[in-house]
Formats: structure tokens, C-alpha cells, sequence
């Protein structure tokens, strides 16, 4: 008999700590039970489709059938974000940040031939499962079950005309394969984690809102601003630093990088409209900035936050060359990257007055 993997999942104490038990190489025995779990098997398999596959997932439109879109997603945008504990876990524990790192170099690499949006969907999954469920190091088939498994969904949520293929189109890389019914189970476990939200609410759901702020005429520039900015958020995934933010922080704060690399002359009283929003804290504004700033630029800037009663300080200019071929690996196919490779002037502390 061909040989199999079979995967047994299971929840521990208070914490639902996930363990995940590689069981044996043959099939188990068949029982009464077999019947009954291969039936319900089948109904969550359809009960999931169904969800998943009602509508076609817009990051840029997570609730389509909204009457005040934006209003409902800066009240909703925290239940789409990974636990608080997380990036403290991650920051002091070097194997967690491994494990964070090998699944979405898997994610990354497995979905290397199709549009940066799946990826990023699939990590944001990945992001959020981890927090609500550690997962053992040590076992790297498991971390590449976790990144077939949520690239998988994300496959689902942005499957289109153009997008008929499925997850194991894109495994076919001589990695290790699963069954369907092994990926079906980590789909279901990935689902319960996230309760169900899969129309995530990402910094993507508010480039609209913020781009609106912008004040310019130029259709173009609107368009290039609203690029830049999709192409800083694709690579700000990457930087742990950045995931205790709102996702309408990190919006915000990915155009005014892009309004002071591009439109300089627009960038204070863009940073005036934004910084007007009551939605935002403007200090957790300028945090989210600076953190951004200091990962594009590549290099380490000291934060400025002056009291407005004080005399103007002295601001600390640096330049840094934002290199094409770092933006065309980030966001191929997104946007055109021939004014990018220039050098820019980004000051610390620009938010605050």
C-alpha cells in the first residue's frame, strides 16, 4: 500500500496551544467513526467553498455591500490584526521569529510566480493564525503545510477568470507535497483561528479613503502616489516592526512617504488633511512613520517629537537611494518603477508640528 502522511490536530490547556502530530505512514483502521468523518469532511469542504467563493475579495474593498465603507472598516480594522503578545513574542524569541520567517519565505517562494497581492493575503493569514496558535519549531514540514495552506485560501478569496488554478499548480517546485485532505484540515484550522474573517482588512482597504486627502488636480499624480504607496505597504510586510499598527496607520503613513518622495511640495498639507482625521493618533501616526521611513531608507534615524511650545528644532536630513531593482522584486507588475531611482530627502519628526 502506497504510503501516506496523516496529520492529527489538537488544543491544549486554556492557551488552545496548536500541536500537530505526524501520526504514521500508513492509513489508520478503519472504525464506525470513518463514515461520519468522511461525510462531515465533505460538508465543511463545501460549507467553505461556499463562504470563501460567495464574492470575489477586493483587498482595496473588503465590504462591498457597506453603506458607510470606511466608517465600519476603522471600526472593525483591529479584529483583523494578529494578537497584541505577538510582536513581543517574535522580538524576544529568536526560534518564534524563525519560524515567522521560514513560512513566509515559503509563502513567498511558492507563490513567486503570481500577482504580490496573493502572497501578501496569504501572509497576512499567516500573521494572524501564528498569534492565536504557536506553532513547534523544528519541523519544517509543518511550516510549509501552514504556507500551502494559506496561500491556498488566499487563492480561494482572490480566485477570478484569470486566477483558475489552484494551490497545487503552484507547489509543482519538487518541495514536499500534501494531499488534498491533509491542506483541507489546516484550511479548517487556519479558519477557526481566524474566525472566519477572511475578507481581511488591510492597509490596502485604506489607500481610497487617504489618497482622497490629497489634494491635486493631476489625475496622474493621484494614480502615482496611490502606486508608490501600494508598493511601500507590499514591502513593509516584511518588517515585524510595523505589524503592531493599525492597518490604517500603515496606509497613512505609506502615501505620506510616497508624497514626500514624490510630491514634496504636497507633503505638508497632505500630512495636515491626514493628521485631521479623527480616526487617527496622530503620535501613533508619526511612530508608524518614522518606523517606515527608517526601513526604506535602510538606515537607522533618532524619532524628533518637540513640543509645539518650543522653538523649531533642527530637523535631521538624510538622503537615501531607493534602489529599482529592490522596488521591481517588491511589487513587479504593479507599478511602473521608472521614477523611482532617484534620491530622496525624508526628515524625522515631519508629522508632528
Amino acid at each position: 500500500m502506497k504510503s501516506s502522511l496523516h496529520i492529527f490536530f489538537s488544543k491544549q490547556d486554556t492557551k488552545q496551544t496548536l500541536f500537530l502530530f505526524l501520526f504514521a505512514i500508513h492509513p489508520p483502521p478503519l472504525t464506525h467513526h470513518t463514515p461520519y468523518i468522511r461525510a462531515r469532511t465533505m460538508t465543511l469542504k463545501r460549507e467553505t467553498e461556499l463562504s470563501i467563493n460567495s464574492m470575489e475579495f477586493d483587498l482595496e474593498n473588503p465590504l462591498p455591500h457597506s453603506n458607510d465603507i470606511f466608517s465600519s472598516l476603522f471600526h472593525i480594522e483591529i479584529d483583523h490584526m494578529p494578537s497584541k503578545n505577538y510582536i513581543q513574542t517574535l522580538t524576544s524569541s529568536s526560534s518564534y521569529l524563525s519560524v515567522r520567517h521560514q513560512i513566509a519565505s515559503s509563502i513567498v517562494h511558492i507563490s513567486r510566480h503570481s500577482d504580490p497581492f496573493l502572497p501578501y493575503l496569504a501572509v497576512n493569514y499567516m500573521d494572524r493564525f501564528l498569534s492565536a496558535h504557536p506553532i513547534p519549531d523544528k519541523k519544517p514540514w509543518i511550516f510549509r503545510l501552514v504556507a500551502v495552506s494559506c496561500i491556498s485560501l488566499a487563492l480561494k478569496m482572490r480566485k477570478t477568470e484569470k486566477t483558475e488554478y489552484s494551490v497545487f499548480d503552484l507547489m509543482d517546485d519538487g518541495g514536499l507535497m500534501f494531499d488534498s485532505l491533509t491542506i483541507e484540515r489546516m484550511e479548517m484550522l487556519i479558519l477557526g483561528a481566524l474566525k472566519w474573517r477572511m475578507r481581511s482588512v488591510s492597509p490596502f482597504s485604506f489607500l481610497g479613503y487617504f489618497v482622497s486627502f490629497f489634494d491635486c488636480g493631476d489625475d496622474e499624480s493621484v494614480q502615482a502616489l496611490r502606486n508608490r504607496g501600494t508598493q511601500i505597504i507590499l514591502k513593509s510586510q516584511s518588517d515585524i516592526k510595523l505589524l503592531e499598527f493599525k492597518p490604517s496607520i500603515v496606509s497613512a503613513s505609506a502615501l505620506l512617504l510616497a508624497s514626500r518622495e514624490f510630491f514634496p511640495t504636497q507633503f505638508e498639507p497632505f500630512r495636515d488633511a491626514i493628521c485631521g482625521c479623527i480616526y487617527l493618533i496622530k503620535e501613533e501616526l508619526q511612530h508608524c512613520y518614522d518606523v517606515m521611513a527608517e526601513a526604506e531608507a535602510g538606515c537607522e534615524v533618532a524619532s524628533t517629537f518637540v513640543s509645539e511650545s518650543l522653538t523649531p528644532p533642527n530637523v535631521l536630513d538624510f538622503s537615501c537611494s531607493i534602489s529599482e531593482t529592490d522596488s521591481n522584486q517588491m511589487s513587479e507588475g504593479v507599478i511602473d518603477n521608472s521614477t523611482t531611482n532617484k534620491s530622496t530627502q525624508l526628515s524625522q519628526g515631519e508629522i508632528s508640528d
